[in-house]
């Protein structure tokens, strides 16, 4: 079975899209692959790779990609996902060939305050609430598969 192509995007590909991007590797890794970018390329952030880190996900080897370089390079996806504020999300490229295009709206690690401390229980609450959307993802796309015939994921 080929595995459905996933794209993330968001503003800097620093935080949101990179943990959405090891969510469904982690998640769906059986019947779907993910990558990530943004409109901008960034600088991977540090409290997205620790609150990943504290529950087992290692993003520390990512890095921030740019949307059109991956797309002029050839890469083609099943789905694409904006995981920015809405209005960012609008300034998001169409893509050839895409068959799906999906927005989940998340708070942008980048812009929260305070402490390191509290920026970091902020962005684990992110990091929580993408990780409850690619569970209905992977919930959905497996009752397609079935409602489909498409051979269930052996490790789902």
């Amino acid at each position: 079975m080929r595995k459905k192509k996933v794209l993330f995007v968001c503003t800097h590909n620093s935080a949101r899209s990179q943990m959405a991007e090891a969510w469904l590797n982690y998640l769906c890794g059986d019947f779907a692959v993910a990558e990530s970018a943004g409109i901008e390329a960034g600088d991977l952030n540090p409290l997205a790779v620790k609150a990943m880190q504290e529950v087992g996900v290692d993003i520390s080897h990512q890095h921030s990609k740019h949307v059109l370089d991956l797309f002029s390079s050839g890469h083609r996806y099943d789905v694409v996902v904006t995981v920015c504020d809405d209005e960012t999300a609008e300034k998001c490229p169409l893509f050839p060939g895409l068959l799906t295009r999906l927005h989940w709206s998340f708070h942008d690690p980048s812009l929260f305050t305070g402490t390191d401390e509290e920026k970091l229980a902020e962005v684990r609450k992110v990091r929580d609430q993408i990780k409850a959307a690619v569970e209905v993802w992977k919930a959905q796309e497996l009752a397609e598969m079935l409602e489909h015939g498409s051979p269930e994921p052996a490790n789902s």
